[in-house]
Protein backbone atom coordinates (compact mmCIF):
# COMPACT_ATOMS: atom_id res chain seq x y z
CA UNK A 1 0.00 0.00 0.00
CA UNK A 2 1.16 3.39 -0.45
CA UNK A 3 1.17 6.80 0.97
CA UNK A 4 -1.58 8.76 -0.43
CA UNK A 5 -4.29 5.67 0.00
CA UNK A 6 -3.24 5.59 3.65
CA UNK A 7 -3.33 9.03 4.25
CA UNK A 8 -6.96 9.39 2.70
CA UNK A 9 -7.94 6.69 4.88
CA UNK A 10 -6.85 8.45 7.71
CA UNK A 11 -8.09 12.03 6.63
CA UNK A 12 -11.80 10.49 6.86
CA UNK A 13 -10.84 8.71 9.75
CA UNK A 14 -13.34 10.07 12.84
CA UNK A 15 -11.73 9.48 16.36
CA UNK A 16 -13.76 7.49 18.92
CA UNK A 17 -12.72 5.53 21.81
CA UNK A 18 -10.96 2.23 21.20
CA UNK A 19 -13.58 -0.69 20.71
CA UNK A 20 -16.34 1.21 21.71
CA UNK A 21 -18.50 0.02 19.00
CA UNK A 22 -18.65 -3.12 21.48
CA UNK A 23 -19.59 -0.96 24.57
CA UNK A 24 -23.61 -1.65 25.61
CA UNK A 25 -24.72 2.71 25.62
CA UNK A 26 -27.30 3.40 27.77
CA UNK A 27 -28.72 6.98 29.04
CA UNK A 28 -29.99 8.09 31.95
CA UNK A 29 -32.08 10.99 33.39
CA UNK A 30 -31.80 12.76 36.83
CA UNK A 31 -35.07 14.02 37.04
CA UNK A 32 -35.31 17.47 39.14
CA UNK A 33 -38.95 18.34 40.40
CA UNK A 34 -40.11 21.06 42.65
CA UNK A 35 -41.80 20.64 46.01
CA UNK A 36 -42.95 23.08 48.70
CA UNK A 37 -39.54 22.83 50.48
CA UNK A 38 -37.26 22.97 47.27
CA UNK A 39 -35.92 20.86 44.53
CA UNK A 40 -36.04 17.29 44.60
CA UNK A 41 -34.86 14.38 42.65
CA UNK A 42 -36.62 12.02 42.00
CA UNK A 43 -35.28 8.10 41.90
CA UNK A 44 -37.05 4.64 40.72
CA UNK A 45 -37.01 1.38 42.54
CA UNK A 46 -36.43 -1.13 40.33
CA UNK A 47 -39.50 -4.01 39.42
CA UNK A 48 -39.15 -6.77 41.57
CA UNK A 49 -40.35 -8.69 38.24
CA UNK A 50 -36.99 -7.25 36.36
CA UNK A 51 -34.27 -10.12 35.42
CA UNK A 52 -31.33 -7.33 36.18
CA UNK A 53 -30.97 -5.56 39.66
CA UNK A 54 -34.52 -6.26 40.97
CA UNK A 55 -35.00 -4.14 43.85
CA UNK A 56 -32.43 -1.66 43.40
CA UNK A 57 -32.71 2.32 42.95
CA UNK A 58 -31.89 3.71 39.70
CA UNK A 59 -32.99 6.72 37.92
CA UNK A 60 -35.15 6.41 34.93
CA UNK A 61 -32.83 5.25 31.64
CA UNK A 62 -32.00 2.01 29.68
CA UNK A 63 -29.90 1.46 26.30
CA UNK A 64 -29.81 3.07 23.62
CA UNK A 65 -31.95 2.05 20.40
CA UNK A 66 -31.43 2.48 16.95
CA UNK A 67 -34.19 4.57 16.72
CA UNK A 68 -33.31 7.20 19.11
CA UNK A 69 -31.70 10.12 17.59
CA UNK A 70 -29.33 10.77 19.93
CA UNK A 71 -28.67 10.30 23.41
CA UNK A 72 -30.92 12.43 24.72
CA UNK A 73 -33.51 11.62 23.21
CA UNK A 74 -33.24 7.89 24.60
CA UNK A 75 -32.92 9.76 28.50
CA UNK A 76 -36.25 11.48 27.57
CA UNK A 77 -37.98 8.32 26.03
CA UNK A 78 -36.89 6.08 29.02
CA UNK A 79 -38.13 8.95 31.46
CA UNK A 80 -41.38 9.15 29.42
CA UNK A 81 -42.07 5.13 29.18
CA UNK A 82 -40.85 4.33 32.73
CA UNK A 83 -42.74 7.42 34.81
CA UNK A 84 -45.40 7.14 32.53
CA UNK A 85 -45.60 10.92 31.56
CA UNK A 86 -45.60 13.14 28.29
CA UNK A 87 -42.55 14.36 26.66
CA UNK A 88 -43.87 17.56 26.61
CA UNK A 89 -43.76 17.46 30.65
CA UNK A 90 -39.32 17.19 30.58
CA UNK A 91 -37.76 20.29 29.64
CA UNK A 92 -34.58 21.95 30.60
CA UNK A 93 -32.16 18.53 29.68
CA UNK A 94 -29.25 19.18 29.89
CA UNK A 95 -25.35 16.96 29.87
CA UNK A 96 -23.32 15.73 32.66
CA UNK A 97 -20.09 13.52 31.73
CA UNK A 98 -20.86 10.48 30.26
CA UNK A 99 -19.37 7.49 31.84
CA UNK A 100 -17.78 3.92 30.90
CA UNK A 101 -18.10 1.19 33.30
CA UNK A 102 -15.50 -1.48 33.82
CA UNK A 103 -18.01 -3.53 32.13
CA UNK A 104 -17.92 -2.89 29.01
CA UNK A 105 -20.78 -0.19 29.18
CA UNK A 106 -20.95 3.98 28.25
CA UNK A 107 -23.31 5.67 30.00
CA UNK A 108 -24.78 9.30 28.98
CA UNK A 109 -26.44 11.07 32.00
CA UNK A 110 -28.40 13.55 31.60
CA UNK A 111 -30.73 16.38 33.91
CA UNK A 112 -33.91 17.07 33.11
CA UNK A 113 -37.25 19.30 34.89
CA UNK A 114 -40.55 17.33 35.51
CA UNK A 115 -43.55 19.34 35.03
CA UNK A 116 -47.07 18.54 37.20
CA UNK A 117 -45.21 15.80 38.75
CA UNK A 118 -48.46 14.74 40.38
CA UNK A 119 -49.21 13.08 36.77
CA UNK A 120 -46.85 10.98 37.49
CA UNK A 121 -47.59 7.29 36.77
CA UNK A 122 -44.85 4.66 37.22
CA UNK A 123 -45.02 1.80 34.48
CA UNK A 124 -45.42 -1.28 37.22
CA UNK A 125 -43.67 -3.80 34.58
CA UNK A 126 -40.37 -1.70 35.24
CA UNK A 127 -40.79 0.63 38.24
CA UNK A 128 -41.45 -0.73 41.77
CA UNK A 129 -42.26 2.56 43.28
CA UNK A 130 -40.74 6.37 43.09
CA UNK A 131 -39.65 8.12 45.44
CA UNK A 132 -37.70 11.76 45.98
CA UNK A 133 -34.75 13.26 48.01
CA UNK A 134 -34.39 17.26 48.79
CA UNK A 135 -31.36 18.24 46.56
CA UNK A 136 -30.35 19.69 50.22
CA UNK A 137 -29.79 16.46 51.40
CA UNK A 138 -26.91 16.13 49.25
CA UNK A 139 -25.66 19.09 49.44
CA UNK A 140 -25.42 18.34 53.21
CA UNK A 141 -24.42 14.51 53.20
CA UNK A 142 -20.88 13.41 51.60
CA UNK A 143 -21.45 9.65 49.47
CA UNK A 144 -19.09 7.52 51.60
CA UNK A 145 -16.90 5.70 49.16
CA UNK A 146 -15.29 2.27 49.33
CA UNK A 147 -13.42 0.70 46.88
CA UNK A 148 -13.09 -2.78 44.89
CA UNK A 149 -10.25 -3.73 43.40
CA UNK A 150 -10.34 -6.45 40.40
CA UNK A 151 -7.61 -9.21 39.88
CA UNK A 152 -6.14 -10.46 36.52
CA UNK A 153 -6.67 -13.93 35.91
CA UNK A 154 -5.79 -15.15 32.34
CA UNK A 155 -7.33 -17.44 30.54
CA UNK A 156 -6.23 -21.55 30.83
CA UNK A 157 -4.02 -21.32 27.39
CA UNK A 158 -2.80 -17.70 27.59
CA UNK A 159 0.87 -17.25 26.08
CA UNK A 160 2.74 -16.84 28.58
CA UNK A 161 5.55 -17.58 26.44
CA UNK A 162 5.13 -14.38 24.25
CA UNK A 163 5.57 -12.28 27.81
CA UNK A 164 8.50 -10.60 29.31
CA UNK A 165 8.01 -11.91 32.77
CA UNK A 166 6.11 -15.13 31.85
CA UNK A 167 3.35 -16.63 34.30
CA UNK A 168 5.23 -13.73 36.85
CA UNK A 169 4.37 -10.94 34.71
CA UNK A 170 3.04 -7.93 37.30
CA UNK A 171 0.08 -7.25 36.20
CA UNK A 172 -1.63 -3.94 37.26
CA UNK A 173 -4.57 -4.65 39.27
CA UNK A 174 -7.80 -2.60 38.40
CA UNK A 175 -9.74 -0.75 41.30
CA UNK A 176 -13.00 0.61 41.38
CA UNK A 177 -15.24 3.52 43.54
CA UNK A 178 -18.33 2.34 44.65
CA UNK A 179 -20.66 5.43 45.93
CA UNK A 180 -23.32 5.32 48.74
CA UNK A 181 -25.80 7.70 50.20
CA UNK A 182 -28.40 6.22 52.78
CA UNK A 183 -31.77 8.14 52.69
CA UNK A 184 -34.19 7.17 54.74
CA UNK A 185 -34.05 3.56 54.77
CA UNK A 186 -33.19 3.36 51.41
CA UNK A 187 -29.49 2.89 49.85
CA UNK A 188 -28.34 4.76 46.99
CA UNK A 189 -25.39 3.44 45.19
CA UNK A 190 -22.95 1.91 42.43
CA UNK A 191 -23.31 4.23 39.31
CA UNK A 192 -26.46 6.19 40.42
CA UNK A 193 -24.61 7.20 43.24
CA UNK A 194 -21.59 8.17 41.09
CA UNK A 195 -24.18 9.97 38.79
CA UNK A 196 -25.32 12.05 41.68
CA UNK A 197 -22.27 12.86 43.22
CA UNK A 198 -21.03 14.19 39.79
CA UNK A 199 -23.99 16.01 39.39
CA UNK A 200 -23.79 17.85 43.22
CA UNK A 201 -19.77 18.13 42.02
CA UNK A 202 -21.23 20.62 39.10
CA UNK A 203 -23.49 22.74 41.13
CA UNK A 204 -22.41 23.40 44.00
Amino acid sequence: MGLEPILAKLKCHTPKILGSEKFSKYAVMVPLLQREDGIHVLLEVRSLELRRQPGEICFPGGRIDAEDRNEKDAAIRETVEELGINKVQISDVHPLDYMISPFGMMIFPFVGFINSPQNILPNPSEVGEVFTVPLSFFFKNEPEIYHIEFKAEPEENFPFDLIVGGENYNWRTRGIEEYFYRYDGKVIWGLTAKILSHFIEIIR
